[in-house]
């Protein structure tokens, strides 16, 4: 049929990219505009095949094959269809696994069937290549895309682009229409605004007991820490040793100087982003946080289904974004609004219905640890400050005289 068909290795196309704009292909060094892209893709594609276009595959890889959020975002876009291999690490590097498969096999069957009359293909792989000639046996035009290589090499088989009909590469100018380098140094969201109380607690020295059992916690990892490793010259390499970070018990029974004990109670408990040291909650919650209402119940059916448009079509999955929409959609939905009130003076403790409903939501967005089941240390951070720096905002507009 005369229609054409894009089949994109995102590993490829967003690795080159980040090598071409930031000097090293990891991804995390550039920021991508995926709507845009996918529509520069289009355009490109019906422009070079003079065909309409039928469909966009987008191969890339995931942990155990669980869509991250730019791919929830990517299958529900028009004509765009994803789909995951595996994402592996090994030796401190991340590979997929089974991407050029699921592109070999996707490309044969189209040709077989007679899909389209043209298929553009944006990869390096030279796996491929059986795929290619299959596809042109059957009939069908097979257009290869590079991305410009930084050193001005080839980045792609030279096998794949012998075989190819037709050749392009995408420039620089192009690549940037929806593709930028992250600045160094730069961070997704701004700081939440620093609580003089929190600061007082985290610089005060640990009690001689907590600092006791932080040094019996040191030696327990210690003992479960691989053996050093001799180096080349027979030397033992030393392996750092786990660093001091207070844990909930230690933060309970701190007394910070200049920090009054009412503002400690006896039986509070510090929501800290680490699984080690729970402190055990009281028995019973007090009324003022069990009449505080969960989102879920705040929410109805209809907005529920609201919801998970917003999340799969906007919201980027950033952290700290996810703890602002979060915040943002709970103090909407408040009618009682002495209940912010209540909240905002138990900074920074999160209610534990709460805390446990907003973990579960970011949850959803992909960023449980690889295989862990349970979320990095350092997005729970980054998820619980996006949290208060929404609440403070508006309880802090809620106090502004009038006419600021």
């Amino acid at each position: 049929m005369d229609r054409c068909i894009v089949l994109v290795d995102a590993g490829y196309l967003l690795g080159a990219a980040a090598s071409l704009l930031a000097g090293e292909p990891s991804r995390s060094r550039i920021t991508v505009d995926h709507a845009a892209l996918i529509q520069a893709l289009r355009e490109r594609a019906e422009s070079d095949t003079e065909r309409p276009l039928l469909r966009i595959y987008w191969f890339d890889g995931a942990p155990d094959r669980v869509p991250q959020p730019e791919h929830r975002r990517l299958r529900v876009m028009p004509r765009v269809t994803v789909r995951l291999g595996a994402l592996t690490r090994s030796d401190g590097r991340w590979a997929q696994k089974g991407v050029d498969a699921a592109m070999h096999a996707e490309l044969t069957e189209l040709a077989r069937n007679r899909a389209c009359s043209d298929v553009v293909l944006v990869t390096g792989d030279g796996d491929l290549l059986p795929g290619m000639m299959a596809a042109k046996e059957h009939g069908v035009a097979v257009h290869l895309w590079a991305v410009q290589a930084a050193d001005g090499d080839y980045n792609q088989s030279e096998d794949l682009v012998a075989e190819a009909d037709e050749r392009r590469v995408l420039d620089r100018t192009w690549i940037t229409k929806a593709v930028r380098a992250k600045e160094l140094g730069g961070i997704c969201a701004p700081p939440p605004v620093p609580r003089p109380e929190i600061a007082a607690i985290l610089s005060a020295p640990l009690p001689e007991s907590a600092l006791a059992a932080a040094a019996e916690r040191t030696v327990e990892e210690g003992e479960h820490m691989p053996a050093a490793a001799g180096s080349e010259n027979g030397t033992q390499e030393r392996v750092p040793a786990p660093k001091g970070v207070p844990t909930p018990k230690d933060l309970a029974a701190l007394r910070a100087p200049g920090v009054q004990p009412a503002q400690h109670p006896a039986n509070a408990t510090l929501r800290w982003s680490s699984d080690k040291g729970w402190v055990d909650r009281p028995a019973a919650e007090s009324p003022e946080v069990a009449s505080m209402p969960t989102l879920a119940q705040l929410t109805t059916a209809e907005q529920r289904w609201a919801d998970r448009e917003e999340d799969i079509t906007t919201v980027g999955g950033d952290p700290y974004e996810v703890g602002q929409v979060f915040a943002r959609r709970w103090m909407e939905r408040l009618g009682d609004q002495s209940h912010l009130q209540k909240l905002s003076g138990m900074y920074p403790r999160v209610p534990h219905r709460i805390d446990g409903e907003l973990l579960r939501y970011a949850a959803r967005f992909g960023l449980l640890a690889h295989k862990d089941d349970q979320i990095d240390e350092h997005d729970r951070y980054a998820i619980r400050a996006g949290f208060w720096r929404e609440i403070d905002v508006r309880t802090a507009a809620e106090h502004a005289p009038a006419g600021e």
